[in-house]
């Protein structure tokens, strides 16, 4: 029996054909006494805490949250929003940072038989009106006193019934008045304490049954890296479906006990915006359902932290994450020459190791003194019980998940949209391909459109190159009042566009190319995927960033944002002097002369007409705050354009483009 079929034929409690909400309660119904969340003291001002819903985790430390104890605040939490006027279809917006209240809220709206509609806490005024006006939300869910001043600075143009603050709001922050004056606006406490008068469990049980899989569940934008976002549709049916073909995927196989699965014994941490699909789906309601722990980041900026606090088992990231990660563990592991040099020998090792068939007395014991001396220290960093992590969200970098892998961090490459709720495809955990971004799911049709590539050049021997197009249950039915859009996103049999060209190679993995329209269009007619060249920078230790450029000219260049704590190691290890400003070091013709030796070794791996040919150093990083990623960390490649317009003019204005 192949997997395919294995996957399809899998039984399990957890899986059905259920809404959101009775798939939750269903689960603590199982794990009652199981450890459903952990939250960090010290990072909120919780109003759930000061209302004496939960208690308060000392600062620093983690407390926990049992499933039995979660269902209770959910309960009380929906009939407090069915109290507020939240019904079927109710759209009610969620406006927060990835924390345990968040899941509750979402849960608890769910059960109500609202719609939840997101909004990344990066938003500006203006990006929330339009997010919480254009699905008409009739509430909103915020986070604190600076997500509340958004709301209210723009509700003349909204129609909202209510607002929910999650924390309690500080006296003298400007909103605190707010608070205090209105009876429209309440602490997320009062809206439990609303319900705990109110609930009544046949009551309760009757709004989930009244619920059908095929009503909306979410609206959730897209977080656009140009126009404005499109809200799309998702049902309960759409995230279900998901949920049962990741589980088969990833769920304890009892005729293989020793395959790395997610269990009620898994424990993830979740730091990725759970106003994203990705997490929503990987990181929210596939561990609920499977009754795993969910614990919550401060923040990415202190994962390392909070991996040893909370030592989870699996974990979800997009690759931006993993790189940032991999840079910090050579950093460590780089404080002296010699160290830096064991370091590298180690990570040649495992990469060796892993992708040797049969590697035989030497290496292997050459592996285990790299894990004695290397990989123990860096799992032991991260918790000391991570079995693998799951990357989405974007291209991650083959060479630098062999480096994970030859680390025995494995990082099981998927894919999907926000429109397929989201994956389509994942590496499985026996068998992952390095590379790929692993076969369809189970109940997810493929199918290539070869027309979608025009000239593009590729090099595989087998297999099909072309557009994605995908069909399933997990599938959106389209666009939130975008008939057009939606049209236009579908091809006249049903098949949805993804806009993704891959390589569906015949063993059934596929092999993810490029984005369409992000495909580079030289003036020669050949056509250039910048993913894969920017990707060989990923885990190159003096390149932080890249981004490629060349549509509708002779030849591909790159902007190059350099790690420069790395390169001012190297320049005093050399006995260089660079200058102190970070824009003169860019325009350092030392720096140039050193990143054009990384430039070369990378062109290496490519075709004459791919490579880079002239680059530019730009020292500002791209970053969600200077608007030049998204919130998941895809780089706004016309933002970048804009940006760096002066840069990209000198190379290909220079007399050297011209010849």
């Amino acid at each position: 029996m192949d997997r395919r079929d294995a996957e399809a034929e899998y039984e399990s409690e957890v899986l059905g054909e259920t809404t959101l909400a009775r798939l939750f309660e269903d689960s603590a119904e199982r794990n009652a006494d199981s450890v459903a969340q952990r939250y960090k003291g010290g990072v909120y001002d919780r109003s759930l805490v000061a209302g004496g819903v939960v208690r308060a985790a000392s600062e620093g430390t983690y407390a926990d949250v049992t499933y039995s104890e979660m269902r209770d605040i959910v309960r009380n939490l929906a009939a407090g929003f069915r109290e507020l006027g939240v019904g079927d279809g109710t759209r009610v917006g969620l406006f927060a940072h990835t924390r345990m209240e968040w899941a509750q809220s979402d849960f608890a709206l769910l059960a109500a038989g609202g719609v939840v509609t997101t909004v990344y806490t990066s938003s500006s005024e203006r990006q929330v009106e339009y997010l919480l006006g254009d699905p008409d939300a009739s509430g909103v869910v915020v986070e604190n006193d600076d997500c509340l001043r958004r709301v209210l600075a723009v509700e003349d143009s909204l129609d909202l019934d209510f607002v929910v603050v999650m924390d309690e709001i500080p006296d003298g922050s400007g909103m605190s008045g707010a608070m205090r004056d209105r009876d429209d606006i309440y602490s997320l406490a009062e809206v439990h304490d609303l319900g705990t008068d109110a609930f009544d469990e046949d009551a309760y049980q009757s709004w989930i049954d009244s619920r059908d899989v095929d009503d909306l569940a979410s609206l959730i934008y897209t977080s656009g890296t140009t126009g404005q976002p499109k809200g799309v549709q998702l049902t309960n049916r759409n995230f279900r479906s998901n949920v049962n073909q990741c589980f088969r995927r990833f769920g304890p196989r009892p005729d293989d006990p020793d395959r790395l699965s997610i269990t009620p014994d898994s424990t993830t941490l979740s730091f990725l915006p759970l106003a994203h699909v990705f997490e929503r789906l990987a990181g929210h309601y596939l561990m609920f359902a499977a009754g795993a722990t969910v614990g919550y980041a401060e923040s990415p900026d202190t994962l390392r932290e909070d991996f040893q606090l909370v030592r989870p088992t699996t974990g979800t990231s997009v690759p931006r994450v993993y790189e940032k990660l991999y840079d910090a563990i050579r950093t460590q592991a780089s404080e002296s020459p010699v160290k830096e040099r064991i370091f590298e020998w180690a990570v040649g090792v495992g990469q060796d190791y892993h992708e040797t068939d049969d590697p035989g007395t030497l290496l292997t014991y050459k592996h285990r003194l790299a894990d004695r001396l290397v990989f123990s220290q860096v799992r032991e960093a991260i918790g000391g019980r991570l079995e693998f992590f799951i990357s989405g969200g974007g291209s991650l970098s083959a060479d630098l998940c062999a480096l994970y892998h030859g680390m025995g961090l494995p990082i099981l490459e998927g894919y999907g949209l926000t429109e397929t709720s989201p994956v389509v495809a994942v590496n499985p955990p026996d068998a992952p391909e390095i590379g790929t971004i692993g076969p369809p799911v189970v109940d997810v049709e493929t199918r290539i459109d070869e027309s979608a590539v025009g000239e593009v050049q590729h090099r595989e021997a087998a297999g099909e190159v072309g557009e994605l197009l995908v069909k399933g249950p997990n599938v959106t039915s389209g666009y939130w009042n975008r008939p057009e859009e939606t049209e236009q996103a579908f091809t006249d049999d049903g098949w949805f566009r993804t806009g993704d060209i891959v390589h569906h190679r015949p063993d059934g993995y596929i092999e993810f190319r490029e984005r369409a329209k992000q495909l580079l269009v030289l003036s020669t007619g050949k056509n250039v995927a910048p993913g894969p060249i920017e990707d060989a920078f990923a885990s190159n230790p003096l390149v932080e960033q890249c981004m490629v450029l060349g549509d509708g000219k002779k030849f591909v260049s790159a902007l190059l944002v350099p790690n420069v704590d790395a390169l001012r190691e190297w320049a005093d290890r050399e006995g260089i002097d660079l200058p102190d400003d970070r824009r003169q070091l860019g325009r350092d013709e030392r720096v140039r002369e050193r990143l054009q030796r990384e430039v070369d070794e990378v062109n290496e791996n490519f075709e004459s007409y791919e490579q880079i040919k002239q680059f530019r150093v730009v020292t500002e990083e791209f970053t969600e705050e200077n608007g030049m990623l998204t919130p998941t960390m895809k780089k706004k490649r016309r933002h970048i354009l804009e940006r760096y317009a002066d840069e990209v003019a000198m190379i290909y204005d220079a007399p050297a483009a011209k010849r």
